[in-house]
């Protein structure tokens, strides 16, 4: 079939299931769940085999070892897997929730309920457990959904739509409330943004070249960030036990994050205190910085931080390093550097916290914490869907409410406007 056609059958599939899934029960939800954890269980081996050959084929292509890494499928991360469907299960179902009900002087009551936002077409690279993450917060928040994985994920992807639709068949829910793009071809993309009567939201995961072209040629509305130029800054009332393992795992825990931080700015104040301590720990564990003219008056060996150094998000194990003077000076720089995505202050400072947590600019805000916790599992939401800076619905990473939208609900007992 021509491409076109294909991705105009996968529309019409997931329009038409989308009505079905909005009046899904929250109980026939759950279970659709379920019977999709327990199928992937039963599948294991097959979905191992699956996945080998999907490492065979990115291996002759010549993946290096990071997209390799975020291409398997180990034991653990399909135990991950099933326990997250489990763990969106059991969260509270945000479809069709009353709140702000208030009565007016006429007499009718005016209230928002959460709704389904329809048909949610997301494209991803890699990692084939998206696939799981995104269906499980898709079903549960009562939409239908278009997953378009990486060509280098094919036959995983494959291997999990079919357990999706097994568990949705299990239950009775339509079939079609989950497609799994079956072509690789690059066609299916352009396609899937531009069709406006049978996909509400896009939503891109994926590097930042992808991500921008989506946002350029899309005719849906998308939901996205471009960068996570994350950044900790380290107060002049920062406790010092607090500041070296906050920045030391906002680094290290993982590098190709989009949580991970990628500058450091630190109080003049304590810079002569930490910065050895902080530099001679990043250089155990060989991560390269880049200062400013003051950081490397204290650190030596620290290579010289271009201008472009506090744009850039590295994803790898390279670190920029700025001496500020001021919290001030902390806030105006994130905010002009910064992606909008996730900053920390580590400070004992209740005065100076609060600034930072009001004046910087950014989906999410932190104290005293590593920018690595800005996630949807540890945010309490079972999982996400992804991170978003826009500023209009969802903001940060995005869970079930993130899926759903508001409507304006009256309820009246025969008022007549007069």
């Amino acid at each position: 079939m021509d491409v076109n056609q294909y991705m105009q059958q996968l529309g019409q599939q997931a329009r038409a299931s989308a009505t079905a899934m909005a009046r899904a029960s929250t109980d026939n939800k759950n279970k659709a769940l379920i019977a999709i954890a327990s199928d992937i269980e039963q599948q294991r081996e097959a979905l191992h085999q699956a996945n080998a050959a999907d490492l065979d084929n990115g291996k002759t292509k010549g993946l290096d070892d990071a997209p390799l890494d975020r291409l398997e499928l180990t034991d653990a991360r399909i135990d991950t897997m099933i326990e997250g469907l489990h763990q969106v299960a059991s969260l509270a179902d945000p479809v069709g929730e009353i709140t702000d009900l208030s009565r007016r002087p006429s007499g009718i009551q005016v209230g928002k309920m959460r709704v389904p936002l329809g048909v949610i077409g997301i494209i991803y690279e890699s990692r084939p457990n998206v696939t799981i993450e995104a269906a499980s917060l898709c079903l549960k928040s009562g939409n239908a959904t278009i997953l378009r994985g990486g060509s280098e994920a094919i036959a995983s992807n494959r291997m999990l739509a079919g357990c999706i639709r097994n568990g949705l068949a299990a239950t009775g829910l339509p079939v079609d409330a989950v497609q799994v793009v079956e072509t690789t071809d690059r066609a299916a993309v352009g396609q899937l943004i531009t069709m406006p009567e049978y996909v509400d939201v896009i939503m891109p995961r994926g590097g930042k070249g992808l991500i921008e072209r989506i946002s350029a040629e899309a005719k849906v509305t998308v939901i996205k960030h471009l960068d996570g130029i994350c950044h900790v800054f380290i107060d002049e009332h920062a406790d010092s036990a607090k500041a070296v393992n906050i920045a030391i795992n906002a680094k290290t825990h993982r590098y190709g994050t989009c949580n991970t931080m990628e500058t450091l700015l630190i109080h003049r104040a304590v810079a002569n205190e930490l910065l050895p301590e902080l530099a001679s720990a990043y250089g155990s564990l060989g991560v390269e910085l880049r200062g400013c003219d003051a950081s490397r008056a204290i650190v030596n060996d620290m290579l010289a931080a271009t201008d472009a150094d506090w744009d850039t998000e590295y994803l790898a194990p390279i670190l920029s390093v700025r001496v500020v003077d001021s919290i001030d000076q902390a806030i105006e720089h994130i905010n002009r550097h910064g992606s909008h995505h996730t900053d920390s202050i580590v400070s004992e400072n209740y005065t100076n916290t609060q600034r930072f947590l009001m004046e910087v600019d950014s989906s999410s805000v932190m104290i005293n914490a590593s920018t690595r916790f800005a996630d949807g599992f540890e945010y309490g939401l079972g999982a996400e869907i992804g991170i978003s800076t826009d500023k209009i619905h969802a903001r940060g990473p995005v869970g079930l409410d993130g899926l759903t939208s508001q409507k304006y609900v009256v309820l009246g007992n025969g008022e007549v406007r007069k």
